[in-house]
């Protein structure tokens, strides 16, 4: 059987592609959702209304037609259903056929170039939003499923991006296509609608990845927090990837979260501390930074950490003396998760190394002595700091 996966663009009619018209005309049998099978009612063809990739298989198995095609909205290789479906097809002859996405028809409708656009669905699934709004000048959200653009613009406006551009689009290349331009606080109580996407527009934009940043730029209450220039390191040390799952146990004001945030604007960091006050100071801290991909609980470490993703990377910034139960759970979690901790005391140190010893094959421990510069009158003066032991490794291979 001839079989083409076709892109049928936004409307399924105007901008479909002159190929995928041909490939349409010839096809005996259609498949697709009833949405993309409307316009070819009356065609005579054989139309079967489906959607799930593993029926659609099933179908193309069980019919005896010499040629099909399968509609898919949008572009057949832009968050299209042709990714699950094509791997089930191996014994037919398959075409692939692109159609125009949704990101381009919306970008060139709000004049808009997309080559620097970051691109992410939303579509059934959990992403996060603020943090790639924060780090790039133009981001391209699909819509769909819980998440409308009314909650997208409540989560910029939380996350304080409240002022940058959003273009928001719903029903594109339909009779009721309604297009909208402004800020995220003019579209709070925007009514739901499934088929929307939307573009954050950030002039502001980061362009760089934050490190060491001044601590004096956090909300800092009576809580303690890991200094910039052993921060930095610390987070470097944690090797974070930008999908990765980060824990920031004894979390403090959240200023680790923060920079660990930055590094993996496609994963998580999920922050822990005994403290609610801490707790809710990282939350604080997570809005003024534009990182919603920093989730903060009150607890006891370890008990609290089961209910947890396992994660790639862990600082431990305080351990009420539990050090021993941590390392075990996080061992439990992922054994090949990357753990940082920082020792100020002799007696933490001492602690420190013999767990590391116990629990990792090789691990690497350094002092961090910082001296700043402060005015005295007229002079600069320094101004020693006290030294701080980061410890840092990965658990053994086989043993505990």
């Amino acid at each position: 059987m001839k079989v083409y996966l076709t892109g049928t663009g936004t409307d399924g009619c105007r901008t479909l592609t002159a190929e995928a018209a041909e490939a349409i005309g010839r096809a005996e049998l259609l498949i697709g959702a009833k949405r993309m099978l409307e316009p070819y009612a009356d065609s005579g063809k054989q139309l079967i209304y489906l959607y799930q990739a593993e029926r659609i298989a099933e179908a193309l198995q069980n019919s005896p037609a010499a040629c099909a095609a399968v509609l898919f909205s949008g572009d057949s290789g832009f968050f299209s259903g042709a990714r699950n479906l094509l791997p089930l097809l191996d014994d037919m002859d398959v075409t692939v056929l692109p159609g125009v996405s949704s990101m381009s028809a919306f970008s060139a409708k709000c004049g808009i170039s997309y080559e620097n656009m970051r691109v992410f669905s939303l579509h059934g699934v959990k992403s996060n939003i603020a943090v790639h709004a924060k780090m790039n000048p133009y981001c391209f959200f699909l819509l769909g499923g819980d998440m409308t653009a009314a909650q997208v613009c409540q989560r910029l406006c939380e996350y304080g991006l409240a002022d940058i551009q959003v273009h928001i689009g719903m029903n594109l290349g339909y009779k009721n296509e309604t297009i909208m331009h402004g800020n995220p606080s003019d579209f709070l109580a925007l009514p739901d609608e499934t088929l929307s996407v939307l573009i954050a527009v950030n002039p502001d934009h980061l362009r760089y990845i934050p490190s060491a940043i001044p601590d004096a730029d956090f909300i800092r209450g009576n809580i303690p927090m890991t200094k910039a220039e052993v921060r930095c390191n610390a987070v470097a040390a944690m090797q974070i990837h930008r999908g990765g799952i980060c824990w920031d146990i004894g979390c403090g004001t959240g200023s680790v979260s923060i920079e660990a945030a930055f590094c993996c604007p496609d994963g998580q960091v999920f922050a822990f501390d005994q403290n609610a006050d801490a707790v809710r100071l990282t939350m604080q801290n997570a809005q003024k930074f534009s990182c919603d991909n920093i989730t903060a609980a009150a607890g006891i470490c370890p008990d609290i950490l089961h209910d947890y993703p396992a994660p790639d990377a862990v600082f431990i910034g305080g351990s009420r003396g539990n050090l021993p139960e941590i390392f075990a759970a996080v061992m439990h979690k992922n054994p090949h998760a990357k753990v940082v901790m920082t020792a100020v005391s002799l007696e933490t140190l001492s602690q420190a190394t013999n767990i590391f010893s116990q629990f990792c094959d090789d691990f690497d421990a350094v002092q961090i002595a910082v001296t700043r510069t402060k005015k005295v009158g007229s002079h600069t003066m320094f101004d020693a700091q006290n030294p701080v032991y980061l410890l840092s490794g990965g658990f053994k291979c086989s043993g505990l």
